[in-house]
């Protein structure tokens, strides 16, 4: 499948207190144009990890309502754009909505373990879209078993694209989601709800990274920037 053709089946994906990035305009926070701007930081980053040969997929469970549905991007928040534009070469990645920068506590983790790690890792949901409450979309909620099924051709198609050498399944959802791939899955604890330190040793001991000190991780890691 081509990387158009992708992205266009994800902007045709409805359902049910389900945000669509690629297809929905959320009248509060995006600007006017802010599903197109997501389809084309996708492709930016789907085309990065193509050439750049990422050799690697994390697999969160869903995006959330302060990162991926406000970026279009899985595990990485406004705050972290840059971050990935730099490690992808990706010059076209754009913010799409107004307002200031807002920033997620799980993609401040994961982007200051991409950072050391300084290889293009491709990221990904189980759920590639934003689950929400009925009638309250700016909460979380997990996906179901129905949507996880509908969802599934994407990350099969996305595989097929990138064709990793593992894949790092990131919390106990996405690890029993991807229990049934032919690719090696490594399991890791998701950072959030205590799982932080877990989860940095894994991927510490997955790259063979230096541990860095406990006291400079935990400052490195708290977020800077807060939804207004």
């Amino acid at each position: 499948m081509s990387i158009s053709a992708f992205v266009r089946d994800l902007a045709a994906f409805e359902g049910a207190r389900v945000f669509n990035p690629y297809a929905h305009v959320c009248s509060a926070h995006d600007r006017y144009d802010a599903a197109r701007i997501r389809r084309r930081n996708l492709r930016e980053l789907l085309k990065s990890a193509i050439d750049g040969r990422a050799s690697t997929i994390w697999v969160a469970r869903d995006l959330g309502y302060r990162g991926g549905r406000r970026t279009g991007l899985a595990l990485t928040d406004e705050a972290h754009l840059h971050r990935l534009a730099a490690i992808f070469n990706a010059d076209k990645i754009a913010k799409a909505t107004k307002g200031p920068l807002v920033a997620e506590r799980t993609a401040t983790i994961i982007w200051h373990m991409l950072s050391r790690i300084q290889e293009p890792v491709m990221l990904w949901n189980v759920f590639p879209f934003h689950p929400h409450e009925a009638d309250d979309p700016m909460t979380n909620r997990r996906h179901t078993r129905l949507e996880r099924q509908a969802a599934a051709p994407f990350l099969d198609a996305l595989i097929d694209m990138i064709r990793p050498k593992r894949i790092v399944a990131i919390g106990r959802d996405a690890a029993s989601a991807l229990e049934d791939l032919c690719v090696p899955v490594y399991r890791a604890r998701h950072p959030s709800y205590g799982g932080q330190t877990e989860f940095i040793e894994q991927i510490e001991v997955l790259y063979d990274l230096r541990p860095e000190p406990p006291r400079q991780g935990r400052r490195a890691l708290e977020p800077s920037v807060h939804q207004a």
